[in-house]
């Protein structure tokens, strides 16, 4: 290895307190929730409030149902994450030990496992308050990069989900025996910083976009748009990231090195590609189905 990056191993804690036997800690990636959940508050906030961002009817809902709309968000993402991890990723081996479903504190969350979580808290919300599906779905949308981007930083700094082994000069020697373990690499290993790339991507890029497009091109005026804007941001990053991430160890087989899900003779997709994929086609009709609509719409106009 010519040369690599040591990684900043700040700890997975901010601080604990030892309270009569118990052991009170705040970690950073919980601390990565709390602030992505505030600024995403923050900005459905500032954004409702502004009845020019959207078309003659305002904004879907009021400003004092946002605290109502967020706790059912917060409910989705940690039950729909957690549930996610579980199915997607290791159900077997939470068969055998379902009591570890409930310990979130010992890590493994999934974002498209939170992701339908949300979804799924979202239409119960609607359906409670009798507010329009699509411009909520927008609201949500402008907001959630920022929460993307802590939790790939906390991921990160937790020494988890990092990527293949690389020479790059940004390579980061990634600490432990399990990513230390790379065949035929003599001394220390490099590996991609994924989560960083995933942060850059679906946080940052991707985030600097969908505020664009909402709040100085008019974009919550089409209700959807941007929603589909999200889904094929977000599923075309982590297809992209994929490639450079370290597979998922319960897919490896001798056969199998690269970890492919869906296996093909020497073609696969890993288990995150394939659950992004169908957000990309989501993400395109959700994109193109307005301005189809309009053309025919004028197509039927016409004499």
């Amino acid at each position: 290895m010519i040369g690599y990056l040591p990684f900043p191993d700040i700890g997975t804690e901010i601080f604990a307190l030892e309270l009569g036997g118990f052991r009170l800690a705040l970690r950073w990636y919980a601390l990565a929730y709390i602030v992505g959940l505030f600024v995403g508050w923050r900005i459905c906030a500032r954004t409702i409030s502004r009845a020019d961002f959207w078309a003659k009817a305002g904004p879907p809902f009021l400003k004092r149902q946002l605290e109502d709309l967020f706790t059912w968000i917060v409910a989705g993402v940690i039950i729909g994450g957690r549930l996610g991890f579980v199915l997607f990723y290791q159900p077997e081996y939470y068969l055998q030990n379902p009591l570890e479903i409930l310990m979130v504190w010992q890590g493994g969350m999934s974002f498209h496992g939170g992701f339908l979580g949300v979804v799924l808290s979202t239409l119960i919300f609607c359906h409670r308050q009798g507010v329009a599906v699509l411009p909520t779905a927008d609201l949500l949308a402008i907001a959630t990069p920022p929460g993307l981007f802590l939790g790939r930083v906390a991921n990160f700094t937790n020494n988890e989900l990092w990527g293949r082994p690389t020479d790059l000069p940004w390579g980061v020697a990634f600490p432990g025996e399990v990513a230390q373990a790379c065949p035929g690499v003599v001394g220390v290993c490099a590996r991609h910083p994924s989560q960083l790339y995933e942060a850059i991507l679906e946080g940052l890029i991707l985030g600097a976009l969908l505020l664009f497009l909402a709040w100085l091109r008019g974009w919550l005026r089409t209700p959807g748009r941007l929603t589909g804007v999200f889904l094929l941001g977000y599923g075309s990053s982590r297809v992209f990231v994929e490639f450079f991430r370290q597979p998922d160890m319960q897919f490896v087989t001798p056969d199998n090195p690269i970890g492919y899900a869906l296996l093909w003779g020497n073609w696969g997709i890993t288990m995150g590609q394939s659950l992004s994929i169908p957000m990309i086609l989501i993400g395109v009709v959700l994109i193109l189905w307005p301005v189809l609509g309009q053309r025919k719409a004028g197509l039927a106009n016409q004499p």
